[in-house]
């Protein structure tokens, strides 16, 4: 019991460090960092980031490969970052001018992040 507490607490401040480089990240590339783990009943977006137009609901994943850490998003994690992103959405009042896209940091043993855009479409 003990260990999978010490194994889940490792995992999330490897998660959260894996974000904070995220975030450094998509700024470094003229990003504006709207919200980091929106959360809410529906699901969770790791960050929300804003370039002109453009809102991108990014998950970040830290795996040994970029294959590895594109698996590791699958229908149920699309679904939630949807779901999330959706009732961000909702709640602009800028919302018709906002293309929504649905990216990807992978976070790799001693690499720079690797930002794969348009990871997937929605529904």
């Amino acid at each position: 019991m003990a260990r999978d507490y010490s194994s889940r607490l490792s995992a999330e401040r490897k998660g959260r460090k894996g974000e904070t480089l995220a975030v450094i990240f998509l700024m470094l590339k003229g990003y504006r960092i709207i919200a980091r783990r929106y959360k809410t009943k529906q699901g969770e977006v790791d960050i929300i980031a804003r370039k002109r137009d453009v809102v991108a609901m990014v998950e970040v994943k830290a795996r040994a490969t970029l294959l590895e850490a594109m698996d590791a998003v699958d229908h149920s994690t699309m679904r939630r970052i949807e779901a999330a992103g959706d009732v961000w959405y909702s709640k602009q009042r800028d919302f018709a001018r906002i293309n929504i896209r649905y990216d990807l940091i992978a976070i790799l043993p001693r690499k720079w992040p690797v930002h794969v855009e348009s990871l997937f479409d929605a529904r």
